[in-house]
């Protein structure tokens, strides 16, 4: 049973964010290594998408920004995070903000969240969890794959979305934070994805696809010319535990400052919670 609670409130993490109906909210803010001086690239876009991923993991680390937005009844909430992530190990930490309590009550503390392969722990979670102890999710079991759930996407997920890449096309050259990119926009399916995805990322993104609203992702993403993405913007559809009508949840990851020295130690046993996480 506490288990079980556990889960069923860490599935609402952006919830305690204090919005009444909201089951979490968020928005933020290329494929081959070969560099190009203008125009569309030559090969496939989709092709050119489904190495993007690669991309990552040949460049190490980075550092990552992350934004996760929801408007629902004429209410905008915006969640936002950042930190460094190695895309080898598969492992990161970010620093997510959440917005001040619609109420008027003091800003809450900043949710440290550390991502590894198949879970995700937190930090200052929520009421009742010990300062000092950390909460951990077995990100399969998440319906949504912590794509939306830790109030952040994870960024080396975001990127094996684009492995299910259906239907893409080349927009044109712009510049991300300064860096030279090429825009691509497209429609991704998170069962293909899963399919294609490292094995970390395959439980998540298969359940994921069943169970978001719809399995298709339209996206937004903007690679440089060594294929590394520097910014991937997506928009998921879930069904609000509250409505029947789907919601639509935007979700922004911000890639920079490559090589970035990444140092996560994940917590031991003895440093995770397994109480009750008390209703705030």
């Amino acid at each position: 049973m506490v288990r079980r609670q556990q889960h069923r409130r860490v599935r609402g993490v952006v919830v305690a964010v204090g919005v009444v109906g909201c089951l979490g909210a968020g928005a933020v803010g290329c494929g081959r290594g070969d560099a190009v001086t203008g125009g569309a690239p030559a090969g496939d876009p989709v092709r050119v998408l489904h190495r993007a991923a690669d991309a990552l993991v040949q460049a190490g680390t980075s550092k990552a920004r992350t934004s996760l937005e929801m408007a629902t009844g004429g209410t905008r909430v915006t969640v936002r995070g950042q930190g460094v992530y190695d895309y080898r190990k598969r492992i990161g930490r970010l620093k997510v903000l959440l917005p001040q309590d619609p109420a008027g009550a003091a800003a809450r503390r900043p949710i440290t969240e550390l991502l590894a392969p198949g879970a995700l722990f937190m930090k200052n979670r929520g009421a009742g969890v010990p300062d000092d102890k950390w909460v951990r999710v077995d990100t399969g079991t998440l319906s949504d794959g912590n794509l939306v759930t830790g109030g952040a996407t994870d960024p080396f997920a975001a990127a094996e979305v684009l492995r299910g890449t259906r239907a893409a096309t080349f927009v044109g050259r712009t510049e991300v934070a300064g860096a030279k990119v090429r825009h691509y926009r497209g429609t991704a399916d998170l069962e293909r994805a899963a399919r294609a995805a490292s094995e970390a990322n395959r439980e998540p993104l298969r359940a994921a696809a069943k169970g978001f609203a719809t399995a298709r992702v339209p996206f937004d993403v903007y690679l440089d010319d060594q294929g590394r993405i520097r910014k991937v913007r997506h928009r998921f559809s879930f069904v609000n535990g509250r409505k029947d009508e789907p919601v639509a949840v935007a979700s922004t990851t911000l890639l920079y400052d490559f090589g970035a020295p990444v140092d996560v130690r994940l917590p031991e046993g003895g440093d995770i919670y397994a109480g009750r996480i008390a209703e705030e």
